[in-house]
């Protein structure tokens, strides 16, 4: 009875939980890319698509950590909902208890509900799990850019494959 109290109040909370502060928003924006670029600062933790107006969307996101943090113009290159997820070597070496695949939509799939792939072969703008939500606003990754799922559902709805995305520091 008591475990079955704490999954309720548990189930309660991340129900009614509030949402970060401007986890998604509409701000001014003036870099200098094309409409439609995805440009993430990674000093701020925060991805933004350019509207073409002057304006963007702001996404909070999780950036890589120090010693995975790439600069530069990559493309999306595939758009997935609900990915398979198999570790990346170096996730592998550290994290040898992982195992081989975690199917798409299974509660511990770090990809979440949908990824954004890119062009170099290796990283992915994604979803996470609910354990690794908290990452938002940090950096935390092996080299891609995490989201709310909420966020990467909304991002995918407003790009194509061959989004131009750029990562600065």
């Amino acid at each position: 009875m008591q475990r079955l109290t704490m999954i309720l109040v548990l189930a309660a909370w991340f129900a009614f939980a509030p949402a970060p502060l401007q986890a998604r928003e509409r701000v001014a924006f003036d870099l200098d890319v094309p409409a439609g670029t995805i440009v993430v600062r990674a000093s701020e933790r925060a991805l933004y698509l350019d509207l073409g107006d002057g304006t963007a969307i702001r996404y909070r996101v999780a950036v890589p950590r120090a010693d995975k943090m790439w600069t530069g113009w990559r493309r999306i290159d595939g758009k997935h909902v609900a990915p398979a997820w198999t570790p990346p070597p170096d996730v592998r070496r550290d994290m040898p208890h992982l195992p081989d695949l975690i199917p798409g939509g299974h509660p511990s799939n770090p990809m979440g509900a949908a990824a954004l792939t890119l062009d170099d072969g290796l990283t992915a703008i994604h979803g996470t799990t609910r354990t690794m939500r908290a990452s938002i606003g940090s950096a935390a990754s092996y080299g891609c850019i995490r989201m709310r799922d909420e966020d990467v559902l909304d991002l995918m709805r407003r790009v194509r494959v061959g989004t131009p995305v750029v990562m600065v520091r």
